[in-house]
């Protein structure tokens, strides 16, 4: 793996662009020359929880948002639902502060590399006479910080704490408050220093219920060799956190360096060991490593899931682009899409408990804002999932909430863990259709309806925005919430639950498709310019509502409208718009379309260390966006795109290599233990535009169905000592049943 390393040969001067270090609740950025070389540090559960007073207001509901739509109030639509979001500066995410280790000069050439296999950042720092090699990990089990100094004048270095510009001197809120605002207008206090023999820390009150502390133990271990430990602790840790985070790394600075370090790479080892790809194509195969490295830096189980900028909260004296906050339009899901068919449950599973534990909070929303039974989580909202405010049309969304359904939906398909269905899965998208079924109202042509609609993000937060008829998003997530839901309850036996969520579903309308065969916004509205958010074409990606493969008319559908993606053109696109369309023409299995669009993101919207910037920063021309604000979806849809290239699990039916362009094909492609759907892993090879082999291994026993992409239509099958022979059509499919823990390889003849 050490070719996928992030190599760097010039300091690196800005913190978006440096080395990550995660363990999934804290995490580290290292950059800079020596004067200083920094360590910005992150963690994924300090929060100013604090909420705008709005919020709390008895006419914060929804249906006050229907009746100000239908008034077309679009001053009290702003002033109630809207611009409280950059009116206060909370509720937002913090950052941690830094480390500075400094020397006194920058250094003559500075050389920095993250090893991705062992997790560990590494920086050479060449001064006059003499060098130094600084390495740090964040371990993956103690959620420790360990940077270790080596060079003959490792004793020279300071190492300096130091804590966010919290009370720096109030500045005029910026024209763009989203990404520019001062964290001195929360108004905390100034942090306290302290220091006791080895160990130093800076604590900071906040004017909340949060207090934390950045705690660092220092030791010259030997001539030309220096260690420091540290933690992120905060009163969330328990009544003694403060004492347990000086004891911990106290502790550490006597276990040393190395003998914490064969832990954590052990962990990592692990990990790297669920799954792995093998491409023709230097670039994409970086990026699946080094984005799965991310994912599991900023996500894992036990730890809060991903917000936008995971745990790596930006390094400026600002607050974080959109607060840092968990937007639901689309950048929570799209950072969950990949990992399942990546097999890296355990680290995904930090989605599912952080939304299975805020059940609570999500009745206690439906109840006051919809007025209804059931659960809705607000689509902008904070680590303890209260609403923040923003545009009222997707922030307040009834809709959005089923497109996080789909996160549980996913889970129960790729394990085939009936348990989960039952108890988690199925209950879950039960109390999100009671929410929605308050407000769906049926209209003169029997069909139901929502008494407000609209489609993320287009038309901005203008009164425009606000749809009627119903747009084809919001209908896309209805009929796909209802379908689902027959389905699970029909897998469960409910029959009367499963002919219950059948009436609801025969009384959605149609999509709206207009005369080309295109999806539209609604009924009354085709996209007529290029837009960042695909949300008229749910449908087709990621819901799969449209069936590609069993409907010639929802396949002319799918294709027209993925081909008017380029009648439109890019120009109001943003780095996942590119992630989303490459998903779309993996569908279709145009590798081709697929790898260009990933690269266009990868080239010009990624910075040099893989952090998705949105924009074409680098102003090459492929969109208008030139601004570069951090998060993380894109960088997970690609990742997500990229596997749809390499295997379609839709309907329970596996198609290995569906969507590579023709020069892999061509070459050698290989991936290993990829999840398909039902509890089954698979691996598959193609060299020399042939399908060498695909192997299956059940998790769980049943009958998996292949579609025949081999050569001819004579193939073998090994289960064990086992050999059959069966015959099937081209492009037809096939069935293997398999026990529990078996396995088998499937071969043309």
């Amino acid at each position: 793996m050490e070719k996928h390393d992030l190599i760097f040969n010039q300091p690196i001067t800005r913190w978006d662009e440096a080395l990550p270090l995660g363990n999934g609740l804290t995490g580290c950025l290292l950059w800079g020359n020596g004067e200083p070389l920094r360590f910005s540090l992150d963690r994924g559960d300090l929060w100013d929880l604090r909420l705008a007073p709005e919020v709390l207001d008895e006419r914060f509901t929804y249906a006050e948002m229907i009746e100000c739509v239908r008034r077309a109030d679009q001053e009290g639509l702003l002033n109630r639902f809207d611009s409280i979001y950059e009116k206060y500066p909370y509720p937002t995410k913090l950052p941690a502060g830094r480390l500075e280790l400094r020397f006194g000069q920058p250094a003559g050439s500075v050389r920095s590399r993250l090893a991705l296999r062992d997790a560990c950042a590494h920086v050479e720092l060449a001064f006059a006479g003499h060098s130094l090699l600084v390495s740090s990990y964040l371990h993956a089990v103690n959620g420790l910080g360990y940077i270790r100094i080596a060079g003959e004048t490792s004793a020279e270095g300071r190492l300096d704490i130091v804590p966010p510009d919290y009370a720096g001197m109030l500045e005029d809120a910026s024209a763009d408050p989203v990404f520019h605002t001062s964290l001195t207008r929360l108004g905390y206090p100034v942090a306290e220093q302290h220091e006791e023999g080895e160990v130093r820390w800076f604590y900071q009150r906040t004017n909340h219920e949060l207090d934390y502390a950045i705690v660092i133990a220092e030791r010259q271990i030997a001539d030309g060799e220096r260690l420091a430990v540290y933690a992120i602790a905060s009163n969330r840790d328990g009544e003694e956190w403060l004492d347990e985070a000086k004891r911990k790394v106290t502790a550490e600075l006597d276990a040393g360096f190395d003998a914490a370090f064969r832990d954590h790479l052990d962990w990592w080892k692990r990990y790297w060991g669920k799954s792995e790809v093998a491409l023709p194509d230097e670039e994409a195969e970086k990026q699946w490593y080094l984005n799965n490295y991310l994912f599991a830096s900023c996500s894992r189980k036990g730890a809060p899931p991903m917000p936008l900028q995971g745990v790596w909260t930006a390094d400026e004296g600002l607050l974080p682009p959109w607060k840092g906050d968990y937007h639901h339009d689309l950048n929570t899901q799209l950072c969950y899409w990949h990992y399942l068919k990546a097999n890296h449950l355990e680290e995904g599973e930090s989605f599912i408990d952080f939304l299975w534990n805020l059940r609570p909070e999500a009745k206690r929303f439906a109840q006051s804002f919809f007025d209804a039974p059931g659960i809705n989580l607000p689509s902008v909202m904070t680590l303890n999932g209260k609403a923040m405010g923003g545009w009222p049309m997707y922030s307040l969304s009834i809709t959005n909430h089923i497109w996080v359904c789909q996160a549980f939906d996913h889970y129960w398909l790729y394990t085939g863990d009936v348990d989960f269905l039952r108890d988690k899965a199925y209950v879950y998208f039960r109390e999100t259709a009671e929410c929605v079924q308050r407000w769906l109202t049926e209209g003169e042509d029997g069909k139901l309806g929502l008494p407000v609609s609209s489609s993320p993000e287009i038309h901005d937060n203008r009164l425009s925005a606000w749809l009627d008829p119903v747009s084809n998003y919001d209908l896309s997530l209805l009929i796909y919430l209802f379908r689902r839901l027959q389905d699970m309850a029909g897998r469960l036996t409910l029959a009367a639950d499963a002919n219950r969520w059948a009436d609801v579903l025969a009384k959605l309308p149609e999509l709206a498709v207009n005369e080309r065969d295109v999806l539209m916004v609604n009924p009354k509205e085709s996209l007529t310019e290029s837009h960042r958010h695909m949300s008229h074409m749910m449908a087709i990606y990621p819901l799969r509502v449209l069936d590609r493969r069993g409907s010639e008319r929802d396949r002319k559908i799918a294709d027209e409208t993925i081909n008017n993606l380029e009648v439109l053109g890019k120009g109001q696109w943003v780095g996942y718009s590119f992630a989303w369309a490459a998903a779309m023409y993996a569908q279709q299995g145009n590798g081709e379309a697929a790898v260009y669009h990933l690269q266009q993101m990868w080239r010009y919207t990624c910075s040099q260390n893989g952090f998705h910037l949105n924009g074409d920063y680098k102003k090459a021309g492929i969109c208008m966006f030139h601004y570069r604000p951090f998060t993380l979806e894109g960088n997970f849809a690609a990742v997500c795109a990229l596997q749809e290239m390499l295997l379609h699990t839709d309907g329970e039916t596996l198609r290995a290599f569906p969507a590579v362009p023709a020069d892999w094909a061509a070459k050698c492609i290989e991936f290993r233990d990829f999840r398909g759907e039902m509890g089954v892993f698979v691996s598959a090879r193609m060299s020399e535009n042939l399908l060498d082999f695909i192997e299956l291994r059940a998790e769980r026993g049943g009958i998996f169905r292949v579609q025949n992409d081999f050569a001819g239509e004579r193939l073998q099958v090994r289960i064990g000592d086992k050999i059959t022979e069966l015959v099937c059509g081209l492009r037809r499919t096939f069935t293997i049943p398999l026990q529990a823990g078996e396995a088998c390889r499937i071969v043309s003849l």
